[in-house]
């Protein structure tokens, strides 16, 4: 090894970590003091943000709009359009929440983000036994953070960590404000195996709409009759260690206003048909998208793969029929 290379290995992650630490001391103070402005004045500027990036940067415009053509073929151009710009106005909103949940007390969240039917953890807390938790990304999934006021369950949170370190640790330590643990996917199993050693009842937190690696697909199935490769981690872990399922519906109420029902899938995965789960919550997120298509997070080219379906006859994956 030449002293150049030998010098970028000892220097470049060192000025790489500094950068990241220059960036982070200059971010933080705008996140505060925008994490305790009232939702009324961060929804202004949620809208000229909104008018910026529709307008003016035109932020996967393309994709958004190919994804509705995709989804809602029998609609009107015009209408599509109309559920695009009304997305990027949830989609902004969704941005300011996140940073809004920096500052949010614990009062105003639970005045914000509201569980209808809480009664049913005391029917899964009588199982005595862990839960899946399965949602999508749809409506508001950020402020969750505050549902482990609901159960004595241990409620965890499985997230993508952030290249920047510091940003990594105050999100983390943001979303566990109100006791509701956050780790990593990439530990989400150890995790989950060191709480069942433990005899360690918890719930983790998965969101299982978006498109799984190709190498790592073992389910293709229709969504919005078109057939994609489907994400069923959520699904083989609750069967392997026979935990419950439950759906987590979410609605918007108006703006910075959710109410979320649960729903139970499966008490007994391990004795489920295979995939049956999965399809499960693939018809609940289709009917909730339908109903309001503007609360989707569009921006994700979930139909990248719609062509690359293996055939039928392939003993590597599995192809949906539903």
């Amino acid at each position: 090894m030449s002293s150049k290379i030998k010098l970028y290995a000892i220097f470049a992650p060192k000025s790489i970590l500094y950068m990241q630490r220059i960036v982070f001391l200059l971010s933080y103070p705008f996140i505060w003091i925008l994490s305790k402005l009232p939702l009324g004045v961060l929804h202004i500027i949620s809208d000229c943000i909104y008018l910026l990036l529709f307008y003016f940067i035109g932020y996967r415009k393309k994709v958004v709009l190919d994804n509705l053509k995709l989804t809602f073929p029998n609609k009107k151009i015009n209408e599509l359009k109309k559920i695009r710009r009304t997305s990027y106005r949830h989609f902004v909103d969704i941005f300011i929440e996140t940073i809004k949940a920096f500052g949010i007390s614990e009062k105003e969240i639970n005045e914000r983000y509201k569980y209808i039917n809480k009664e049913i953890f005391r029917d899964i807390e009588a199982l005595n036994k862990s839960v899946i938790l399965i949602g999508s990304h749809y409506a508001n999934w950020e402020w969750l953070i505050n549902l482990q006021n609901m159960t004595s369950i241990q409620c965890i949170g499985a997230y993508k960590q952030l290249s920047n370190p510091y940003f990594n640790k105050l999100i983390k330590k943001n979303r566990s404000r109100f006791g509701f643990k956050m780790v990593p996917t990439s530990k989400t199993i150890k995790k989950l195996l060191e709480n069942k050693k433990k005899n360690i009842i918890s719930l983790y937190g998965l969101l299982s709409d978006q498109s799984p690696q190709l190498h790592k697909t073992h389910y293709w199935g229709p969504f919005f009759n078109i057939v994609v490769p489907i994400h069923t981690g959520a699904e083989m872990l609750a069967k392997k260690h026979d935990f419950c399922v439950i759906y987590m519906n979410v609605e918007k109420i108006k703006r910075s206003r959710y109410e979320i029902e649960f729903e139970i899938l499966s008490e007994n995965p391990s004795k489920t048909p295979d995939y049956q789960i999965t399809d499960a919550f693939l018809e609940r997120t289709e009917k909730q998208i339908k109903k309001n298509p503007e609360y989707y997070f569009w921006t994700h080219n979930r139909f990248k793969h719609k062509d690359k379906a293996p055939l039928k006859s392939s003993k590597k994956v599995k192809i949906g029929n539903n």
